[in-house]
């Protein structure tokens, strides 16, 4: 797939993203108007680890590599899972952005280079 199909595509699915949190909030799932924006942060995450599971079966020769786009899309569910648990208390969000942070150390360490 070119990168121009892969960028239309993302661009696809997060507005995708976008109308369904917004539509979970009349839908009473999320009670609070600022749930959307923490939503569409998390579930955009999640799209950036499937976008790197489709870089890593056909990888292109200038792109990012799949391991660092997983990173990102971890990074991404961190920081909006951290901003959901703001509202319960201030010291999960900070709990959840540091076990992050140090799992994707752990997994850059341990990471093999390729030859």
């Amino acid at each position: 797939m070119s990168k121009s199909n892969r960028n239309l595509l993302t661009i696809g699915v997060f507005f995708i993203i976008i109308v369904v949190s917004i539509l979970l909030y009349p839908a009473n799932v999320t009670h609070n108007w600022a749930y959307i924006f923490q939503l569409i942060i998390f579930l955009f995450g999640v799209w950036i680890l499937i976008l790197a599971a489709m870089r890593a079966a056909s990888p292109q020769k200038y792109e990012r590599s799949p391991y660092s786009t997983v990173q990102m899309g971890v990074l991404l569910m961190a920081i909006g899972g951290a901003w959901f648990l703001w509202g319960y208390s201030w010291i999960y969000s900070i709990a959840l952005l540091l076990l992050t942070l140090g799992a994707i150390a752990i997994a850059s360490a341990m990471r093999r280079k390729s030859p």
